[in-house]
């Protein structure tokens, strides 16, 4: 499928406006523990952001950090940044102060959207800021009471589909994080490919999402691919947590679940797991890390619902291969999406041969306009029409996709590559681990082995080393057996909630 939006394009419009042309203005949009909104009012609200934000000196393609918790003034908020034809930055509303200096200074935004809650810890960075003019505490009673007495600015801005619509900030785990620029017509690209075609988003599904909307996955597949087709979306500002997502489920009874490994992880484990009813769920999306094959084999065993692993990356926007519904294949990411293509090619950017392990290109009109303010970044992974991910998969003969882990995280033992996901796979089994992540570390005679990082779960960890070694001596290779194991109440993780492996490597070559 070729999609190519018209040179004229807002998705303020697109994913939003549109619905109440036709005809979709009374349905429901949001669905919140204080009540709903219509796709109507949703609109009228996000009208009333553009008047504020207007008049507060903010212009077109300027940046403005939306750093709220889940919630109908996140989304009026962003739709509003769009309809003036700004420029959304999302970051996590629950950052330190040295990560909200360094993302004020470095997109230079011009306005930033807080809570009350959260002025602590922008405010003295606010304050340092040589960029930001306008820092608006939408809870505030002043900003609450311009939001309902101006006039709502109904007129949107005619952006080109090819102007910045978000920003999205790559999921890398060691080093800043890097902003990711994405058009406006890459949000409506993965729409109509994945989420319509792939996922069959309609106007009777509700969804419900594990990561928050700051993460582009929640982005997607919990407010945008819904909004497209006039369904509704969950939205709750607590962490989740499997008592609040059961919570969550058993109130608004969603049809689709968005999902990440972690989570499937404490879902299966809760002690009270089986007594839970997730009939209402047609499918459930995993994506963000690998998925294991056990955890995905629990998680069908225990509550019988689909479970569709994919893989995207912010620099595609979204997803771009993914497991089909009624088409499952354990153990893999599914096949390309429509609209996209993928390769695994070796050094030299030649495809190997099928089932083989190679770097991860694809190809799409999904495709970022680069890094912010990384040239050399950019040109090594944005490389003509491809980016090169520096993911690593295998491709078999019938096009289905085995994820081999970040090439940075695969491990060169006693001469063979290995890939941690398949030890992790293997700890995972073990009914006393809880979570785990293996990285790569030197010993004492300067060659790297795989340490293995472990939660335990009931098992005091003196006792459970001498059993997971035996446990992975019965079912791996003597190479990929894991030389040491360092306990942990949780394991790091980075600022989109994947494993921390650079903290890892660091703390396993300080001890």
């Amino acid at each position: 499928m070729t999609f190519q939006p018209p040179e004229q394009f807002n998705i303020a419009d697109y994913f939003l406006d549109a619905r109440i042309r036709e005809g979709r203005g009374d349905r429901t949009a949001l669905l919140t523990d204080d009540g709903a909104l219509t796709y109507h009012e949703v609109q009228q609200r996000s009208h009333r952001y553009a008047t504020l934000l207007r008049e507060a000196g903010v212009e077109p393609e300027q940046r403005v950090i939306i750093a709220l918790p889940d919630g109908p003034e996140y989304v009026a908020a962003l739709f509003g940044v769009l309809k003036i034809g700004a420029v959304v930055v999302m970051v996590n509303p629950h950052l330190r102060g040295h990560e909200v200096s360094y993302f004020f200074e470095y997109t230079r935004a011009r306005a930033a959207l807080v809570t009350r809650e959260a002025v602590a810890t922008f405010g003295p960075a606010a304050e340092a800021s040589s960029h930001l003019q306008t820092l608006l505490v939408v809870d505030d009673d002043d900003v609450a009471r311009r939001l309902e007495e101006s006039t709502p600015d109904a007129r949107v801005f005619p952006s080109h589909r090819d102007d910045a619509a978000i920003w999205l900030f790559s999921g890398g785990t060691t080093g800043q994080p890097k902003a990711v620029v994405q058009s406006h017509a890459s949000f409506a690209y993965t729409t109509e490919c994945y989420a319509k075609q792939v996922i069959g988003y309609t106007e009777e599904d509700v969804t419900v999402s594990v990561p928050k909307l700051f993460f582009g996955y929640a982005t997607g597949s919990n407010l945008l691919f819904p909004f497209a087709v006039g369904a509704a979306t969950v939205l709750f500002p607590a962490r989740c947590t499997p008592d609040v997502l059961f919570a969550q489920i058993a109130r608004h009874r969603p049809t689709i679940l968005v999902n990440v490994p972690t989570m499937v992880n404490h879902m299966v484990t809760h002690p009270e797991a089986g007594a839970q009813d997730l009939g209402c769920l047609r499918l459930a999306t995993s994506a963000g890390e690998a998925l294991p094959e056990e955890l995905h084999a629990r998680w069908r065993t225990l509550f019988g619902v689909e479970l569709l692993d994919g893989l995207g990356t912010a620099e595609m926007w979204h997803i771009f291969i993914s497991n089909r519904p009624g088409a499952v294949r354990p153990g893999t990411l599914g096949t390309v999406v429509p609209g996209f293509e993928v390769k695994a090619c070796d050094e030299f950017g030649h495809p190997v041969p099928p089932g083989e392990m190679g770097a991860l290109w694809v190809r799409g009109g999904a495709r970022a306009q680069g890094y912010w303010q990384q040239m050399a970044k950019t040109q090594a992974a944005f490389r003509g029409e491809w980016y090169v991910s520096g993911d690593m998969i295998a491709i078999d003969d019938e096009g289905f996709v085995r994820y081999g882990g970040r090439a940075d995280d695969m491990l060169k033992i006693a001469g063979k590559w290995l890939s941690p996901q398949e030890v992790e796979g293997c700890l995972l089994e073990h009914p006393s681990v809880a979570d785990a992540a293996v990285v790569g570390v030197t010993d004492a005679s300067g060659l790297t082995v795989p340490q293995a990082f472990v939660v335990a779960e009931g098992t005091a960890p003196a006792d459970l080393e001498p059993e997971l070694r035996a446990y992975a001596e019965e079912r791996l290779a003597t190479y990929k057996q894991p030389r040491g194991f360092t306990f942990l109440p949780q394991l790091p993780r980075t600022h989109l909630g994947k494993v921390d492996r650079g903290a890892l490597r660091r703390d396993a070559e300080a001890s």
